[in-house]
């Protein structure tokens, strides 16, 4: 039965996100300590987020073509167990080569949980209630960044980097059992089969949602997946502050999330666009005080509730036009917000590496986003012509 508050199981489906969360985010936390231990540059070490992205945008849709056929507990529960696997490998990786493969892993189980769960979370509520079911599973990200990564990041500090995959193996494992011990496995609709689900893809205003998602996120990981060297390098602060810095970012996605759930159910359309470009004016502000202590802090702080309130609006804007095959399109919406890590990770290590430096990343970081603008502008507007077009059937 569909419910007008949020059910009991839409917060594990958040605690299993924040572990989730905290494996792909964590790297931003440690990666001068990686790149130190394992003897390359910090744009090497930077690589590991975009292994971790791709392995989600090639292997989460077709791992989740498969995984539909099954009971959802046990697909969630399944999952869970492979991202431990993957975590507790990179935890004992000898070198970054082995590293590399072992992010691959972990990073296999991210879109289908996130695509399937995405689907959970909004049939357990009512119609009115979905774009905040959606931003209550990605909550788990936030609070991944408020907690998980900062913590993460002293873990490393303190006991090595290795200890800090140890203890994301250890959050997986407890929702792990989470899902196993409240996740019901009744009440979900059947899976469709994989011609139905990939004939959604045949709508274009699927895969322009797809694309506004691709485009628009890939400031976020430019950014975030360097703030520490650039914190550290230009700004000036030590590797102690970088974890009170992730925090602040932190309770701005958070605040983010929420702002973005509420705005979506009221105004789809409008909250995709207006959030998408406060993004991109929040990356320019970044830039334009990273030399600055205090403003920088106060700038991050807003980038991480402009860069979140995005992430409701993307997910549910996708899961309304995947039609039969929803599920899927979710999934491939999470392979979209990888694609876009996998491009942030690359392009931030290039400008880091190069002669530009880390101060010109928030720039670098708000070039591609733009042109995600341009196609929310055009999906706006032949939804509101398809609107328009219904009406006068009706009349």
């Amino acid at each position: 039965m569909k419910q007008d508050k949020m059910p009991f199981q839409v917060w594990i489906l958040t605690l299993a996100a924040f572990a989730i969360g905290t494996a792909e985010f964590v790297i931003a936390g440690i990666l001068p300590q990686l790149a130190t231990s394992l003897s390359i540059t910090e744009g090497q070490a930077g690589y590991l987020i975009s292994a971790y992205a791709l392995a989600i945008v090639i292997g989460g849709p077709i791992l989740t073509i498969y995984l539909t056929r099954f009971n959802k507990k046990a697909v969630l529960s399944g999952l869970m167990a492979l991202f431990i696997i993957g975590n507790l490998l990179s935890a004992f990786a000898p070198n970054y080569h082995l590293l590399l493969v072992s992010r691959v892993i972990a990073g296999l189980t991210q879109g289908p949980f996130y695509g399937i769960g995405a689907v959970v979370a909004t049939n357990l509520v009512a119609e009115k209630m979905a774009g905040r079911a959606v931003g209550q599973m990605f909550a788990g990200l936030t609070l991944a960044n408020v907690l998980g990564v900062p913590a993460g990041t002293w873990i490393s500090l303190q006991f090595g980097w290795h200890s800090t995959f140890i203890s994301v193996a250890v959050l997986g494992t407890l929702a792990m059992f989470s899902i196993l011990m409240f996740i019901k496995a009744a009440g979900h609709s059947e899976a469709k089969d994989s011609k139905a689900q990939l004939m959604a893809f045949k709508n274009p205003l699927l895969l322009i949602s797809l694309a506004i998602t691709a485009l628009s996120w890939s400031g976020f990981m430019a950014l975030y997946g360097y703030i520490a060297p650039i914190a550290m390098h230009i700004t000036g602060y030590s590797a102690g502050a970088i974890t009170w810095l992730l925090v602040v970012v932190g309770v701005g996605l958070i605040i983010g999330n929420i702002l973005g759930g509420r705005s979506s159910d009221k105004n789809l359309n409008k909250a995709s666009i207006f959030w998408a470009i406060a993004m991109i004016l929040s990356l320019i502000a970044v830039g334009l005080v990273v030399d600055n202590k205090i403003l920088f802090v106060i700038a991050a702080f807003i980038f991480g509730i402009a860069s979140f309130a995005n992430v409701p609006a993307m997910q549910l804007r996708v899961m309304n036009h995947g039609g039969e095959g929803q599920e899927l399109a979710a999934t491939a919406n999470i392979s979209a917000f990888n694609l876009a890590n996998a491009f942030g990770g690359f392009l931030g290590g290039i400008v880091l590496d190069s002669q530009l430096g880390a101060g010109m990343i928030p720039f670098a970081a708000a070039i591609i986003p733009v042109f995600g603008v341009i196609l929310i502008a055009t999906i706006n507007r032949r939804e509101t012509q398809q609107g328009r077009a219904v009406l006068d059937t009706i009349s």
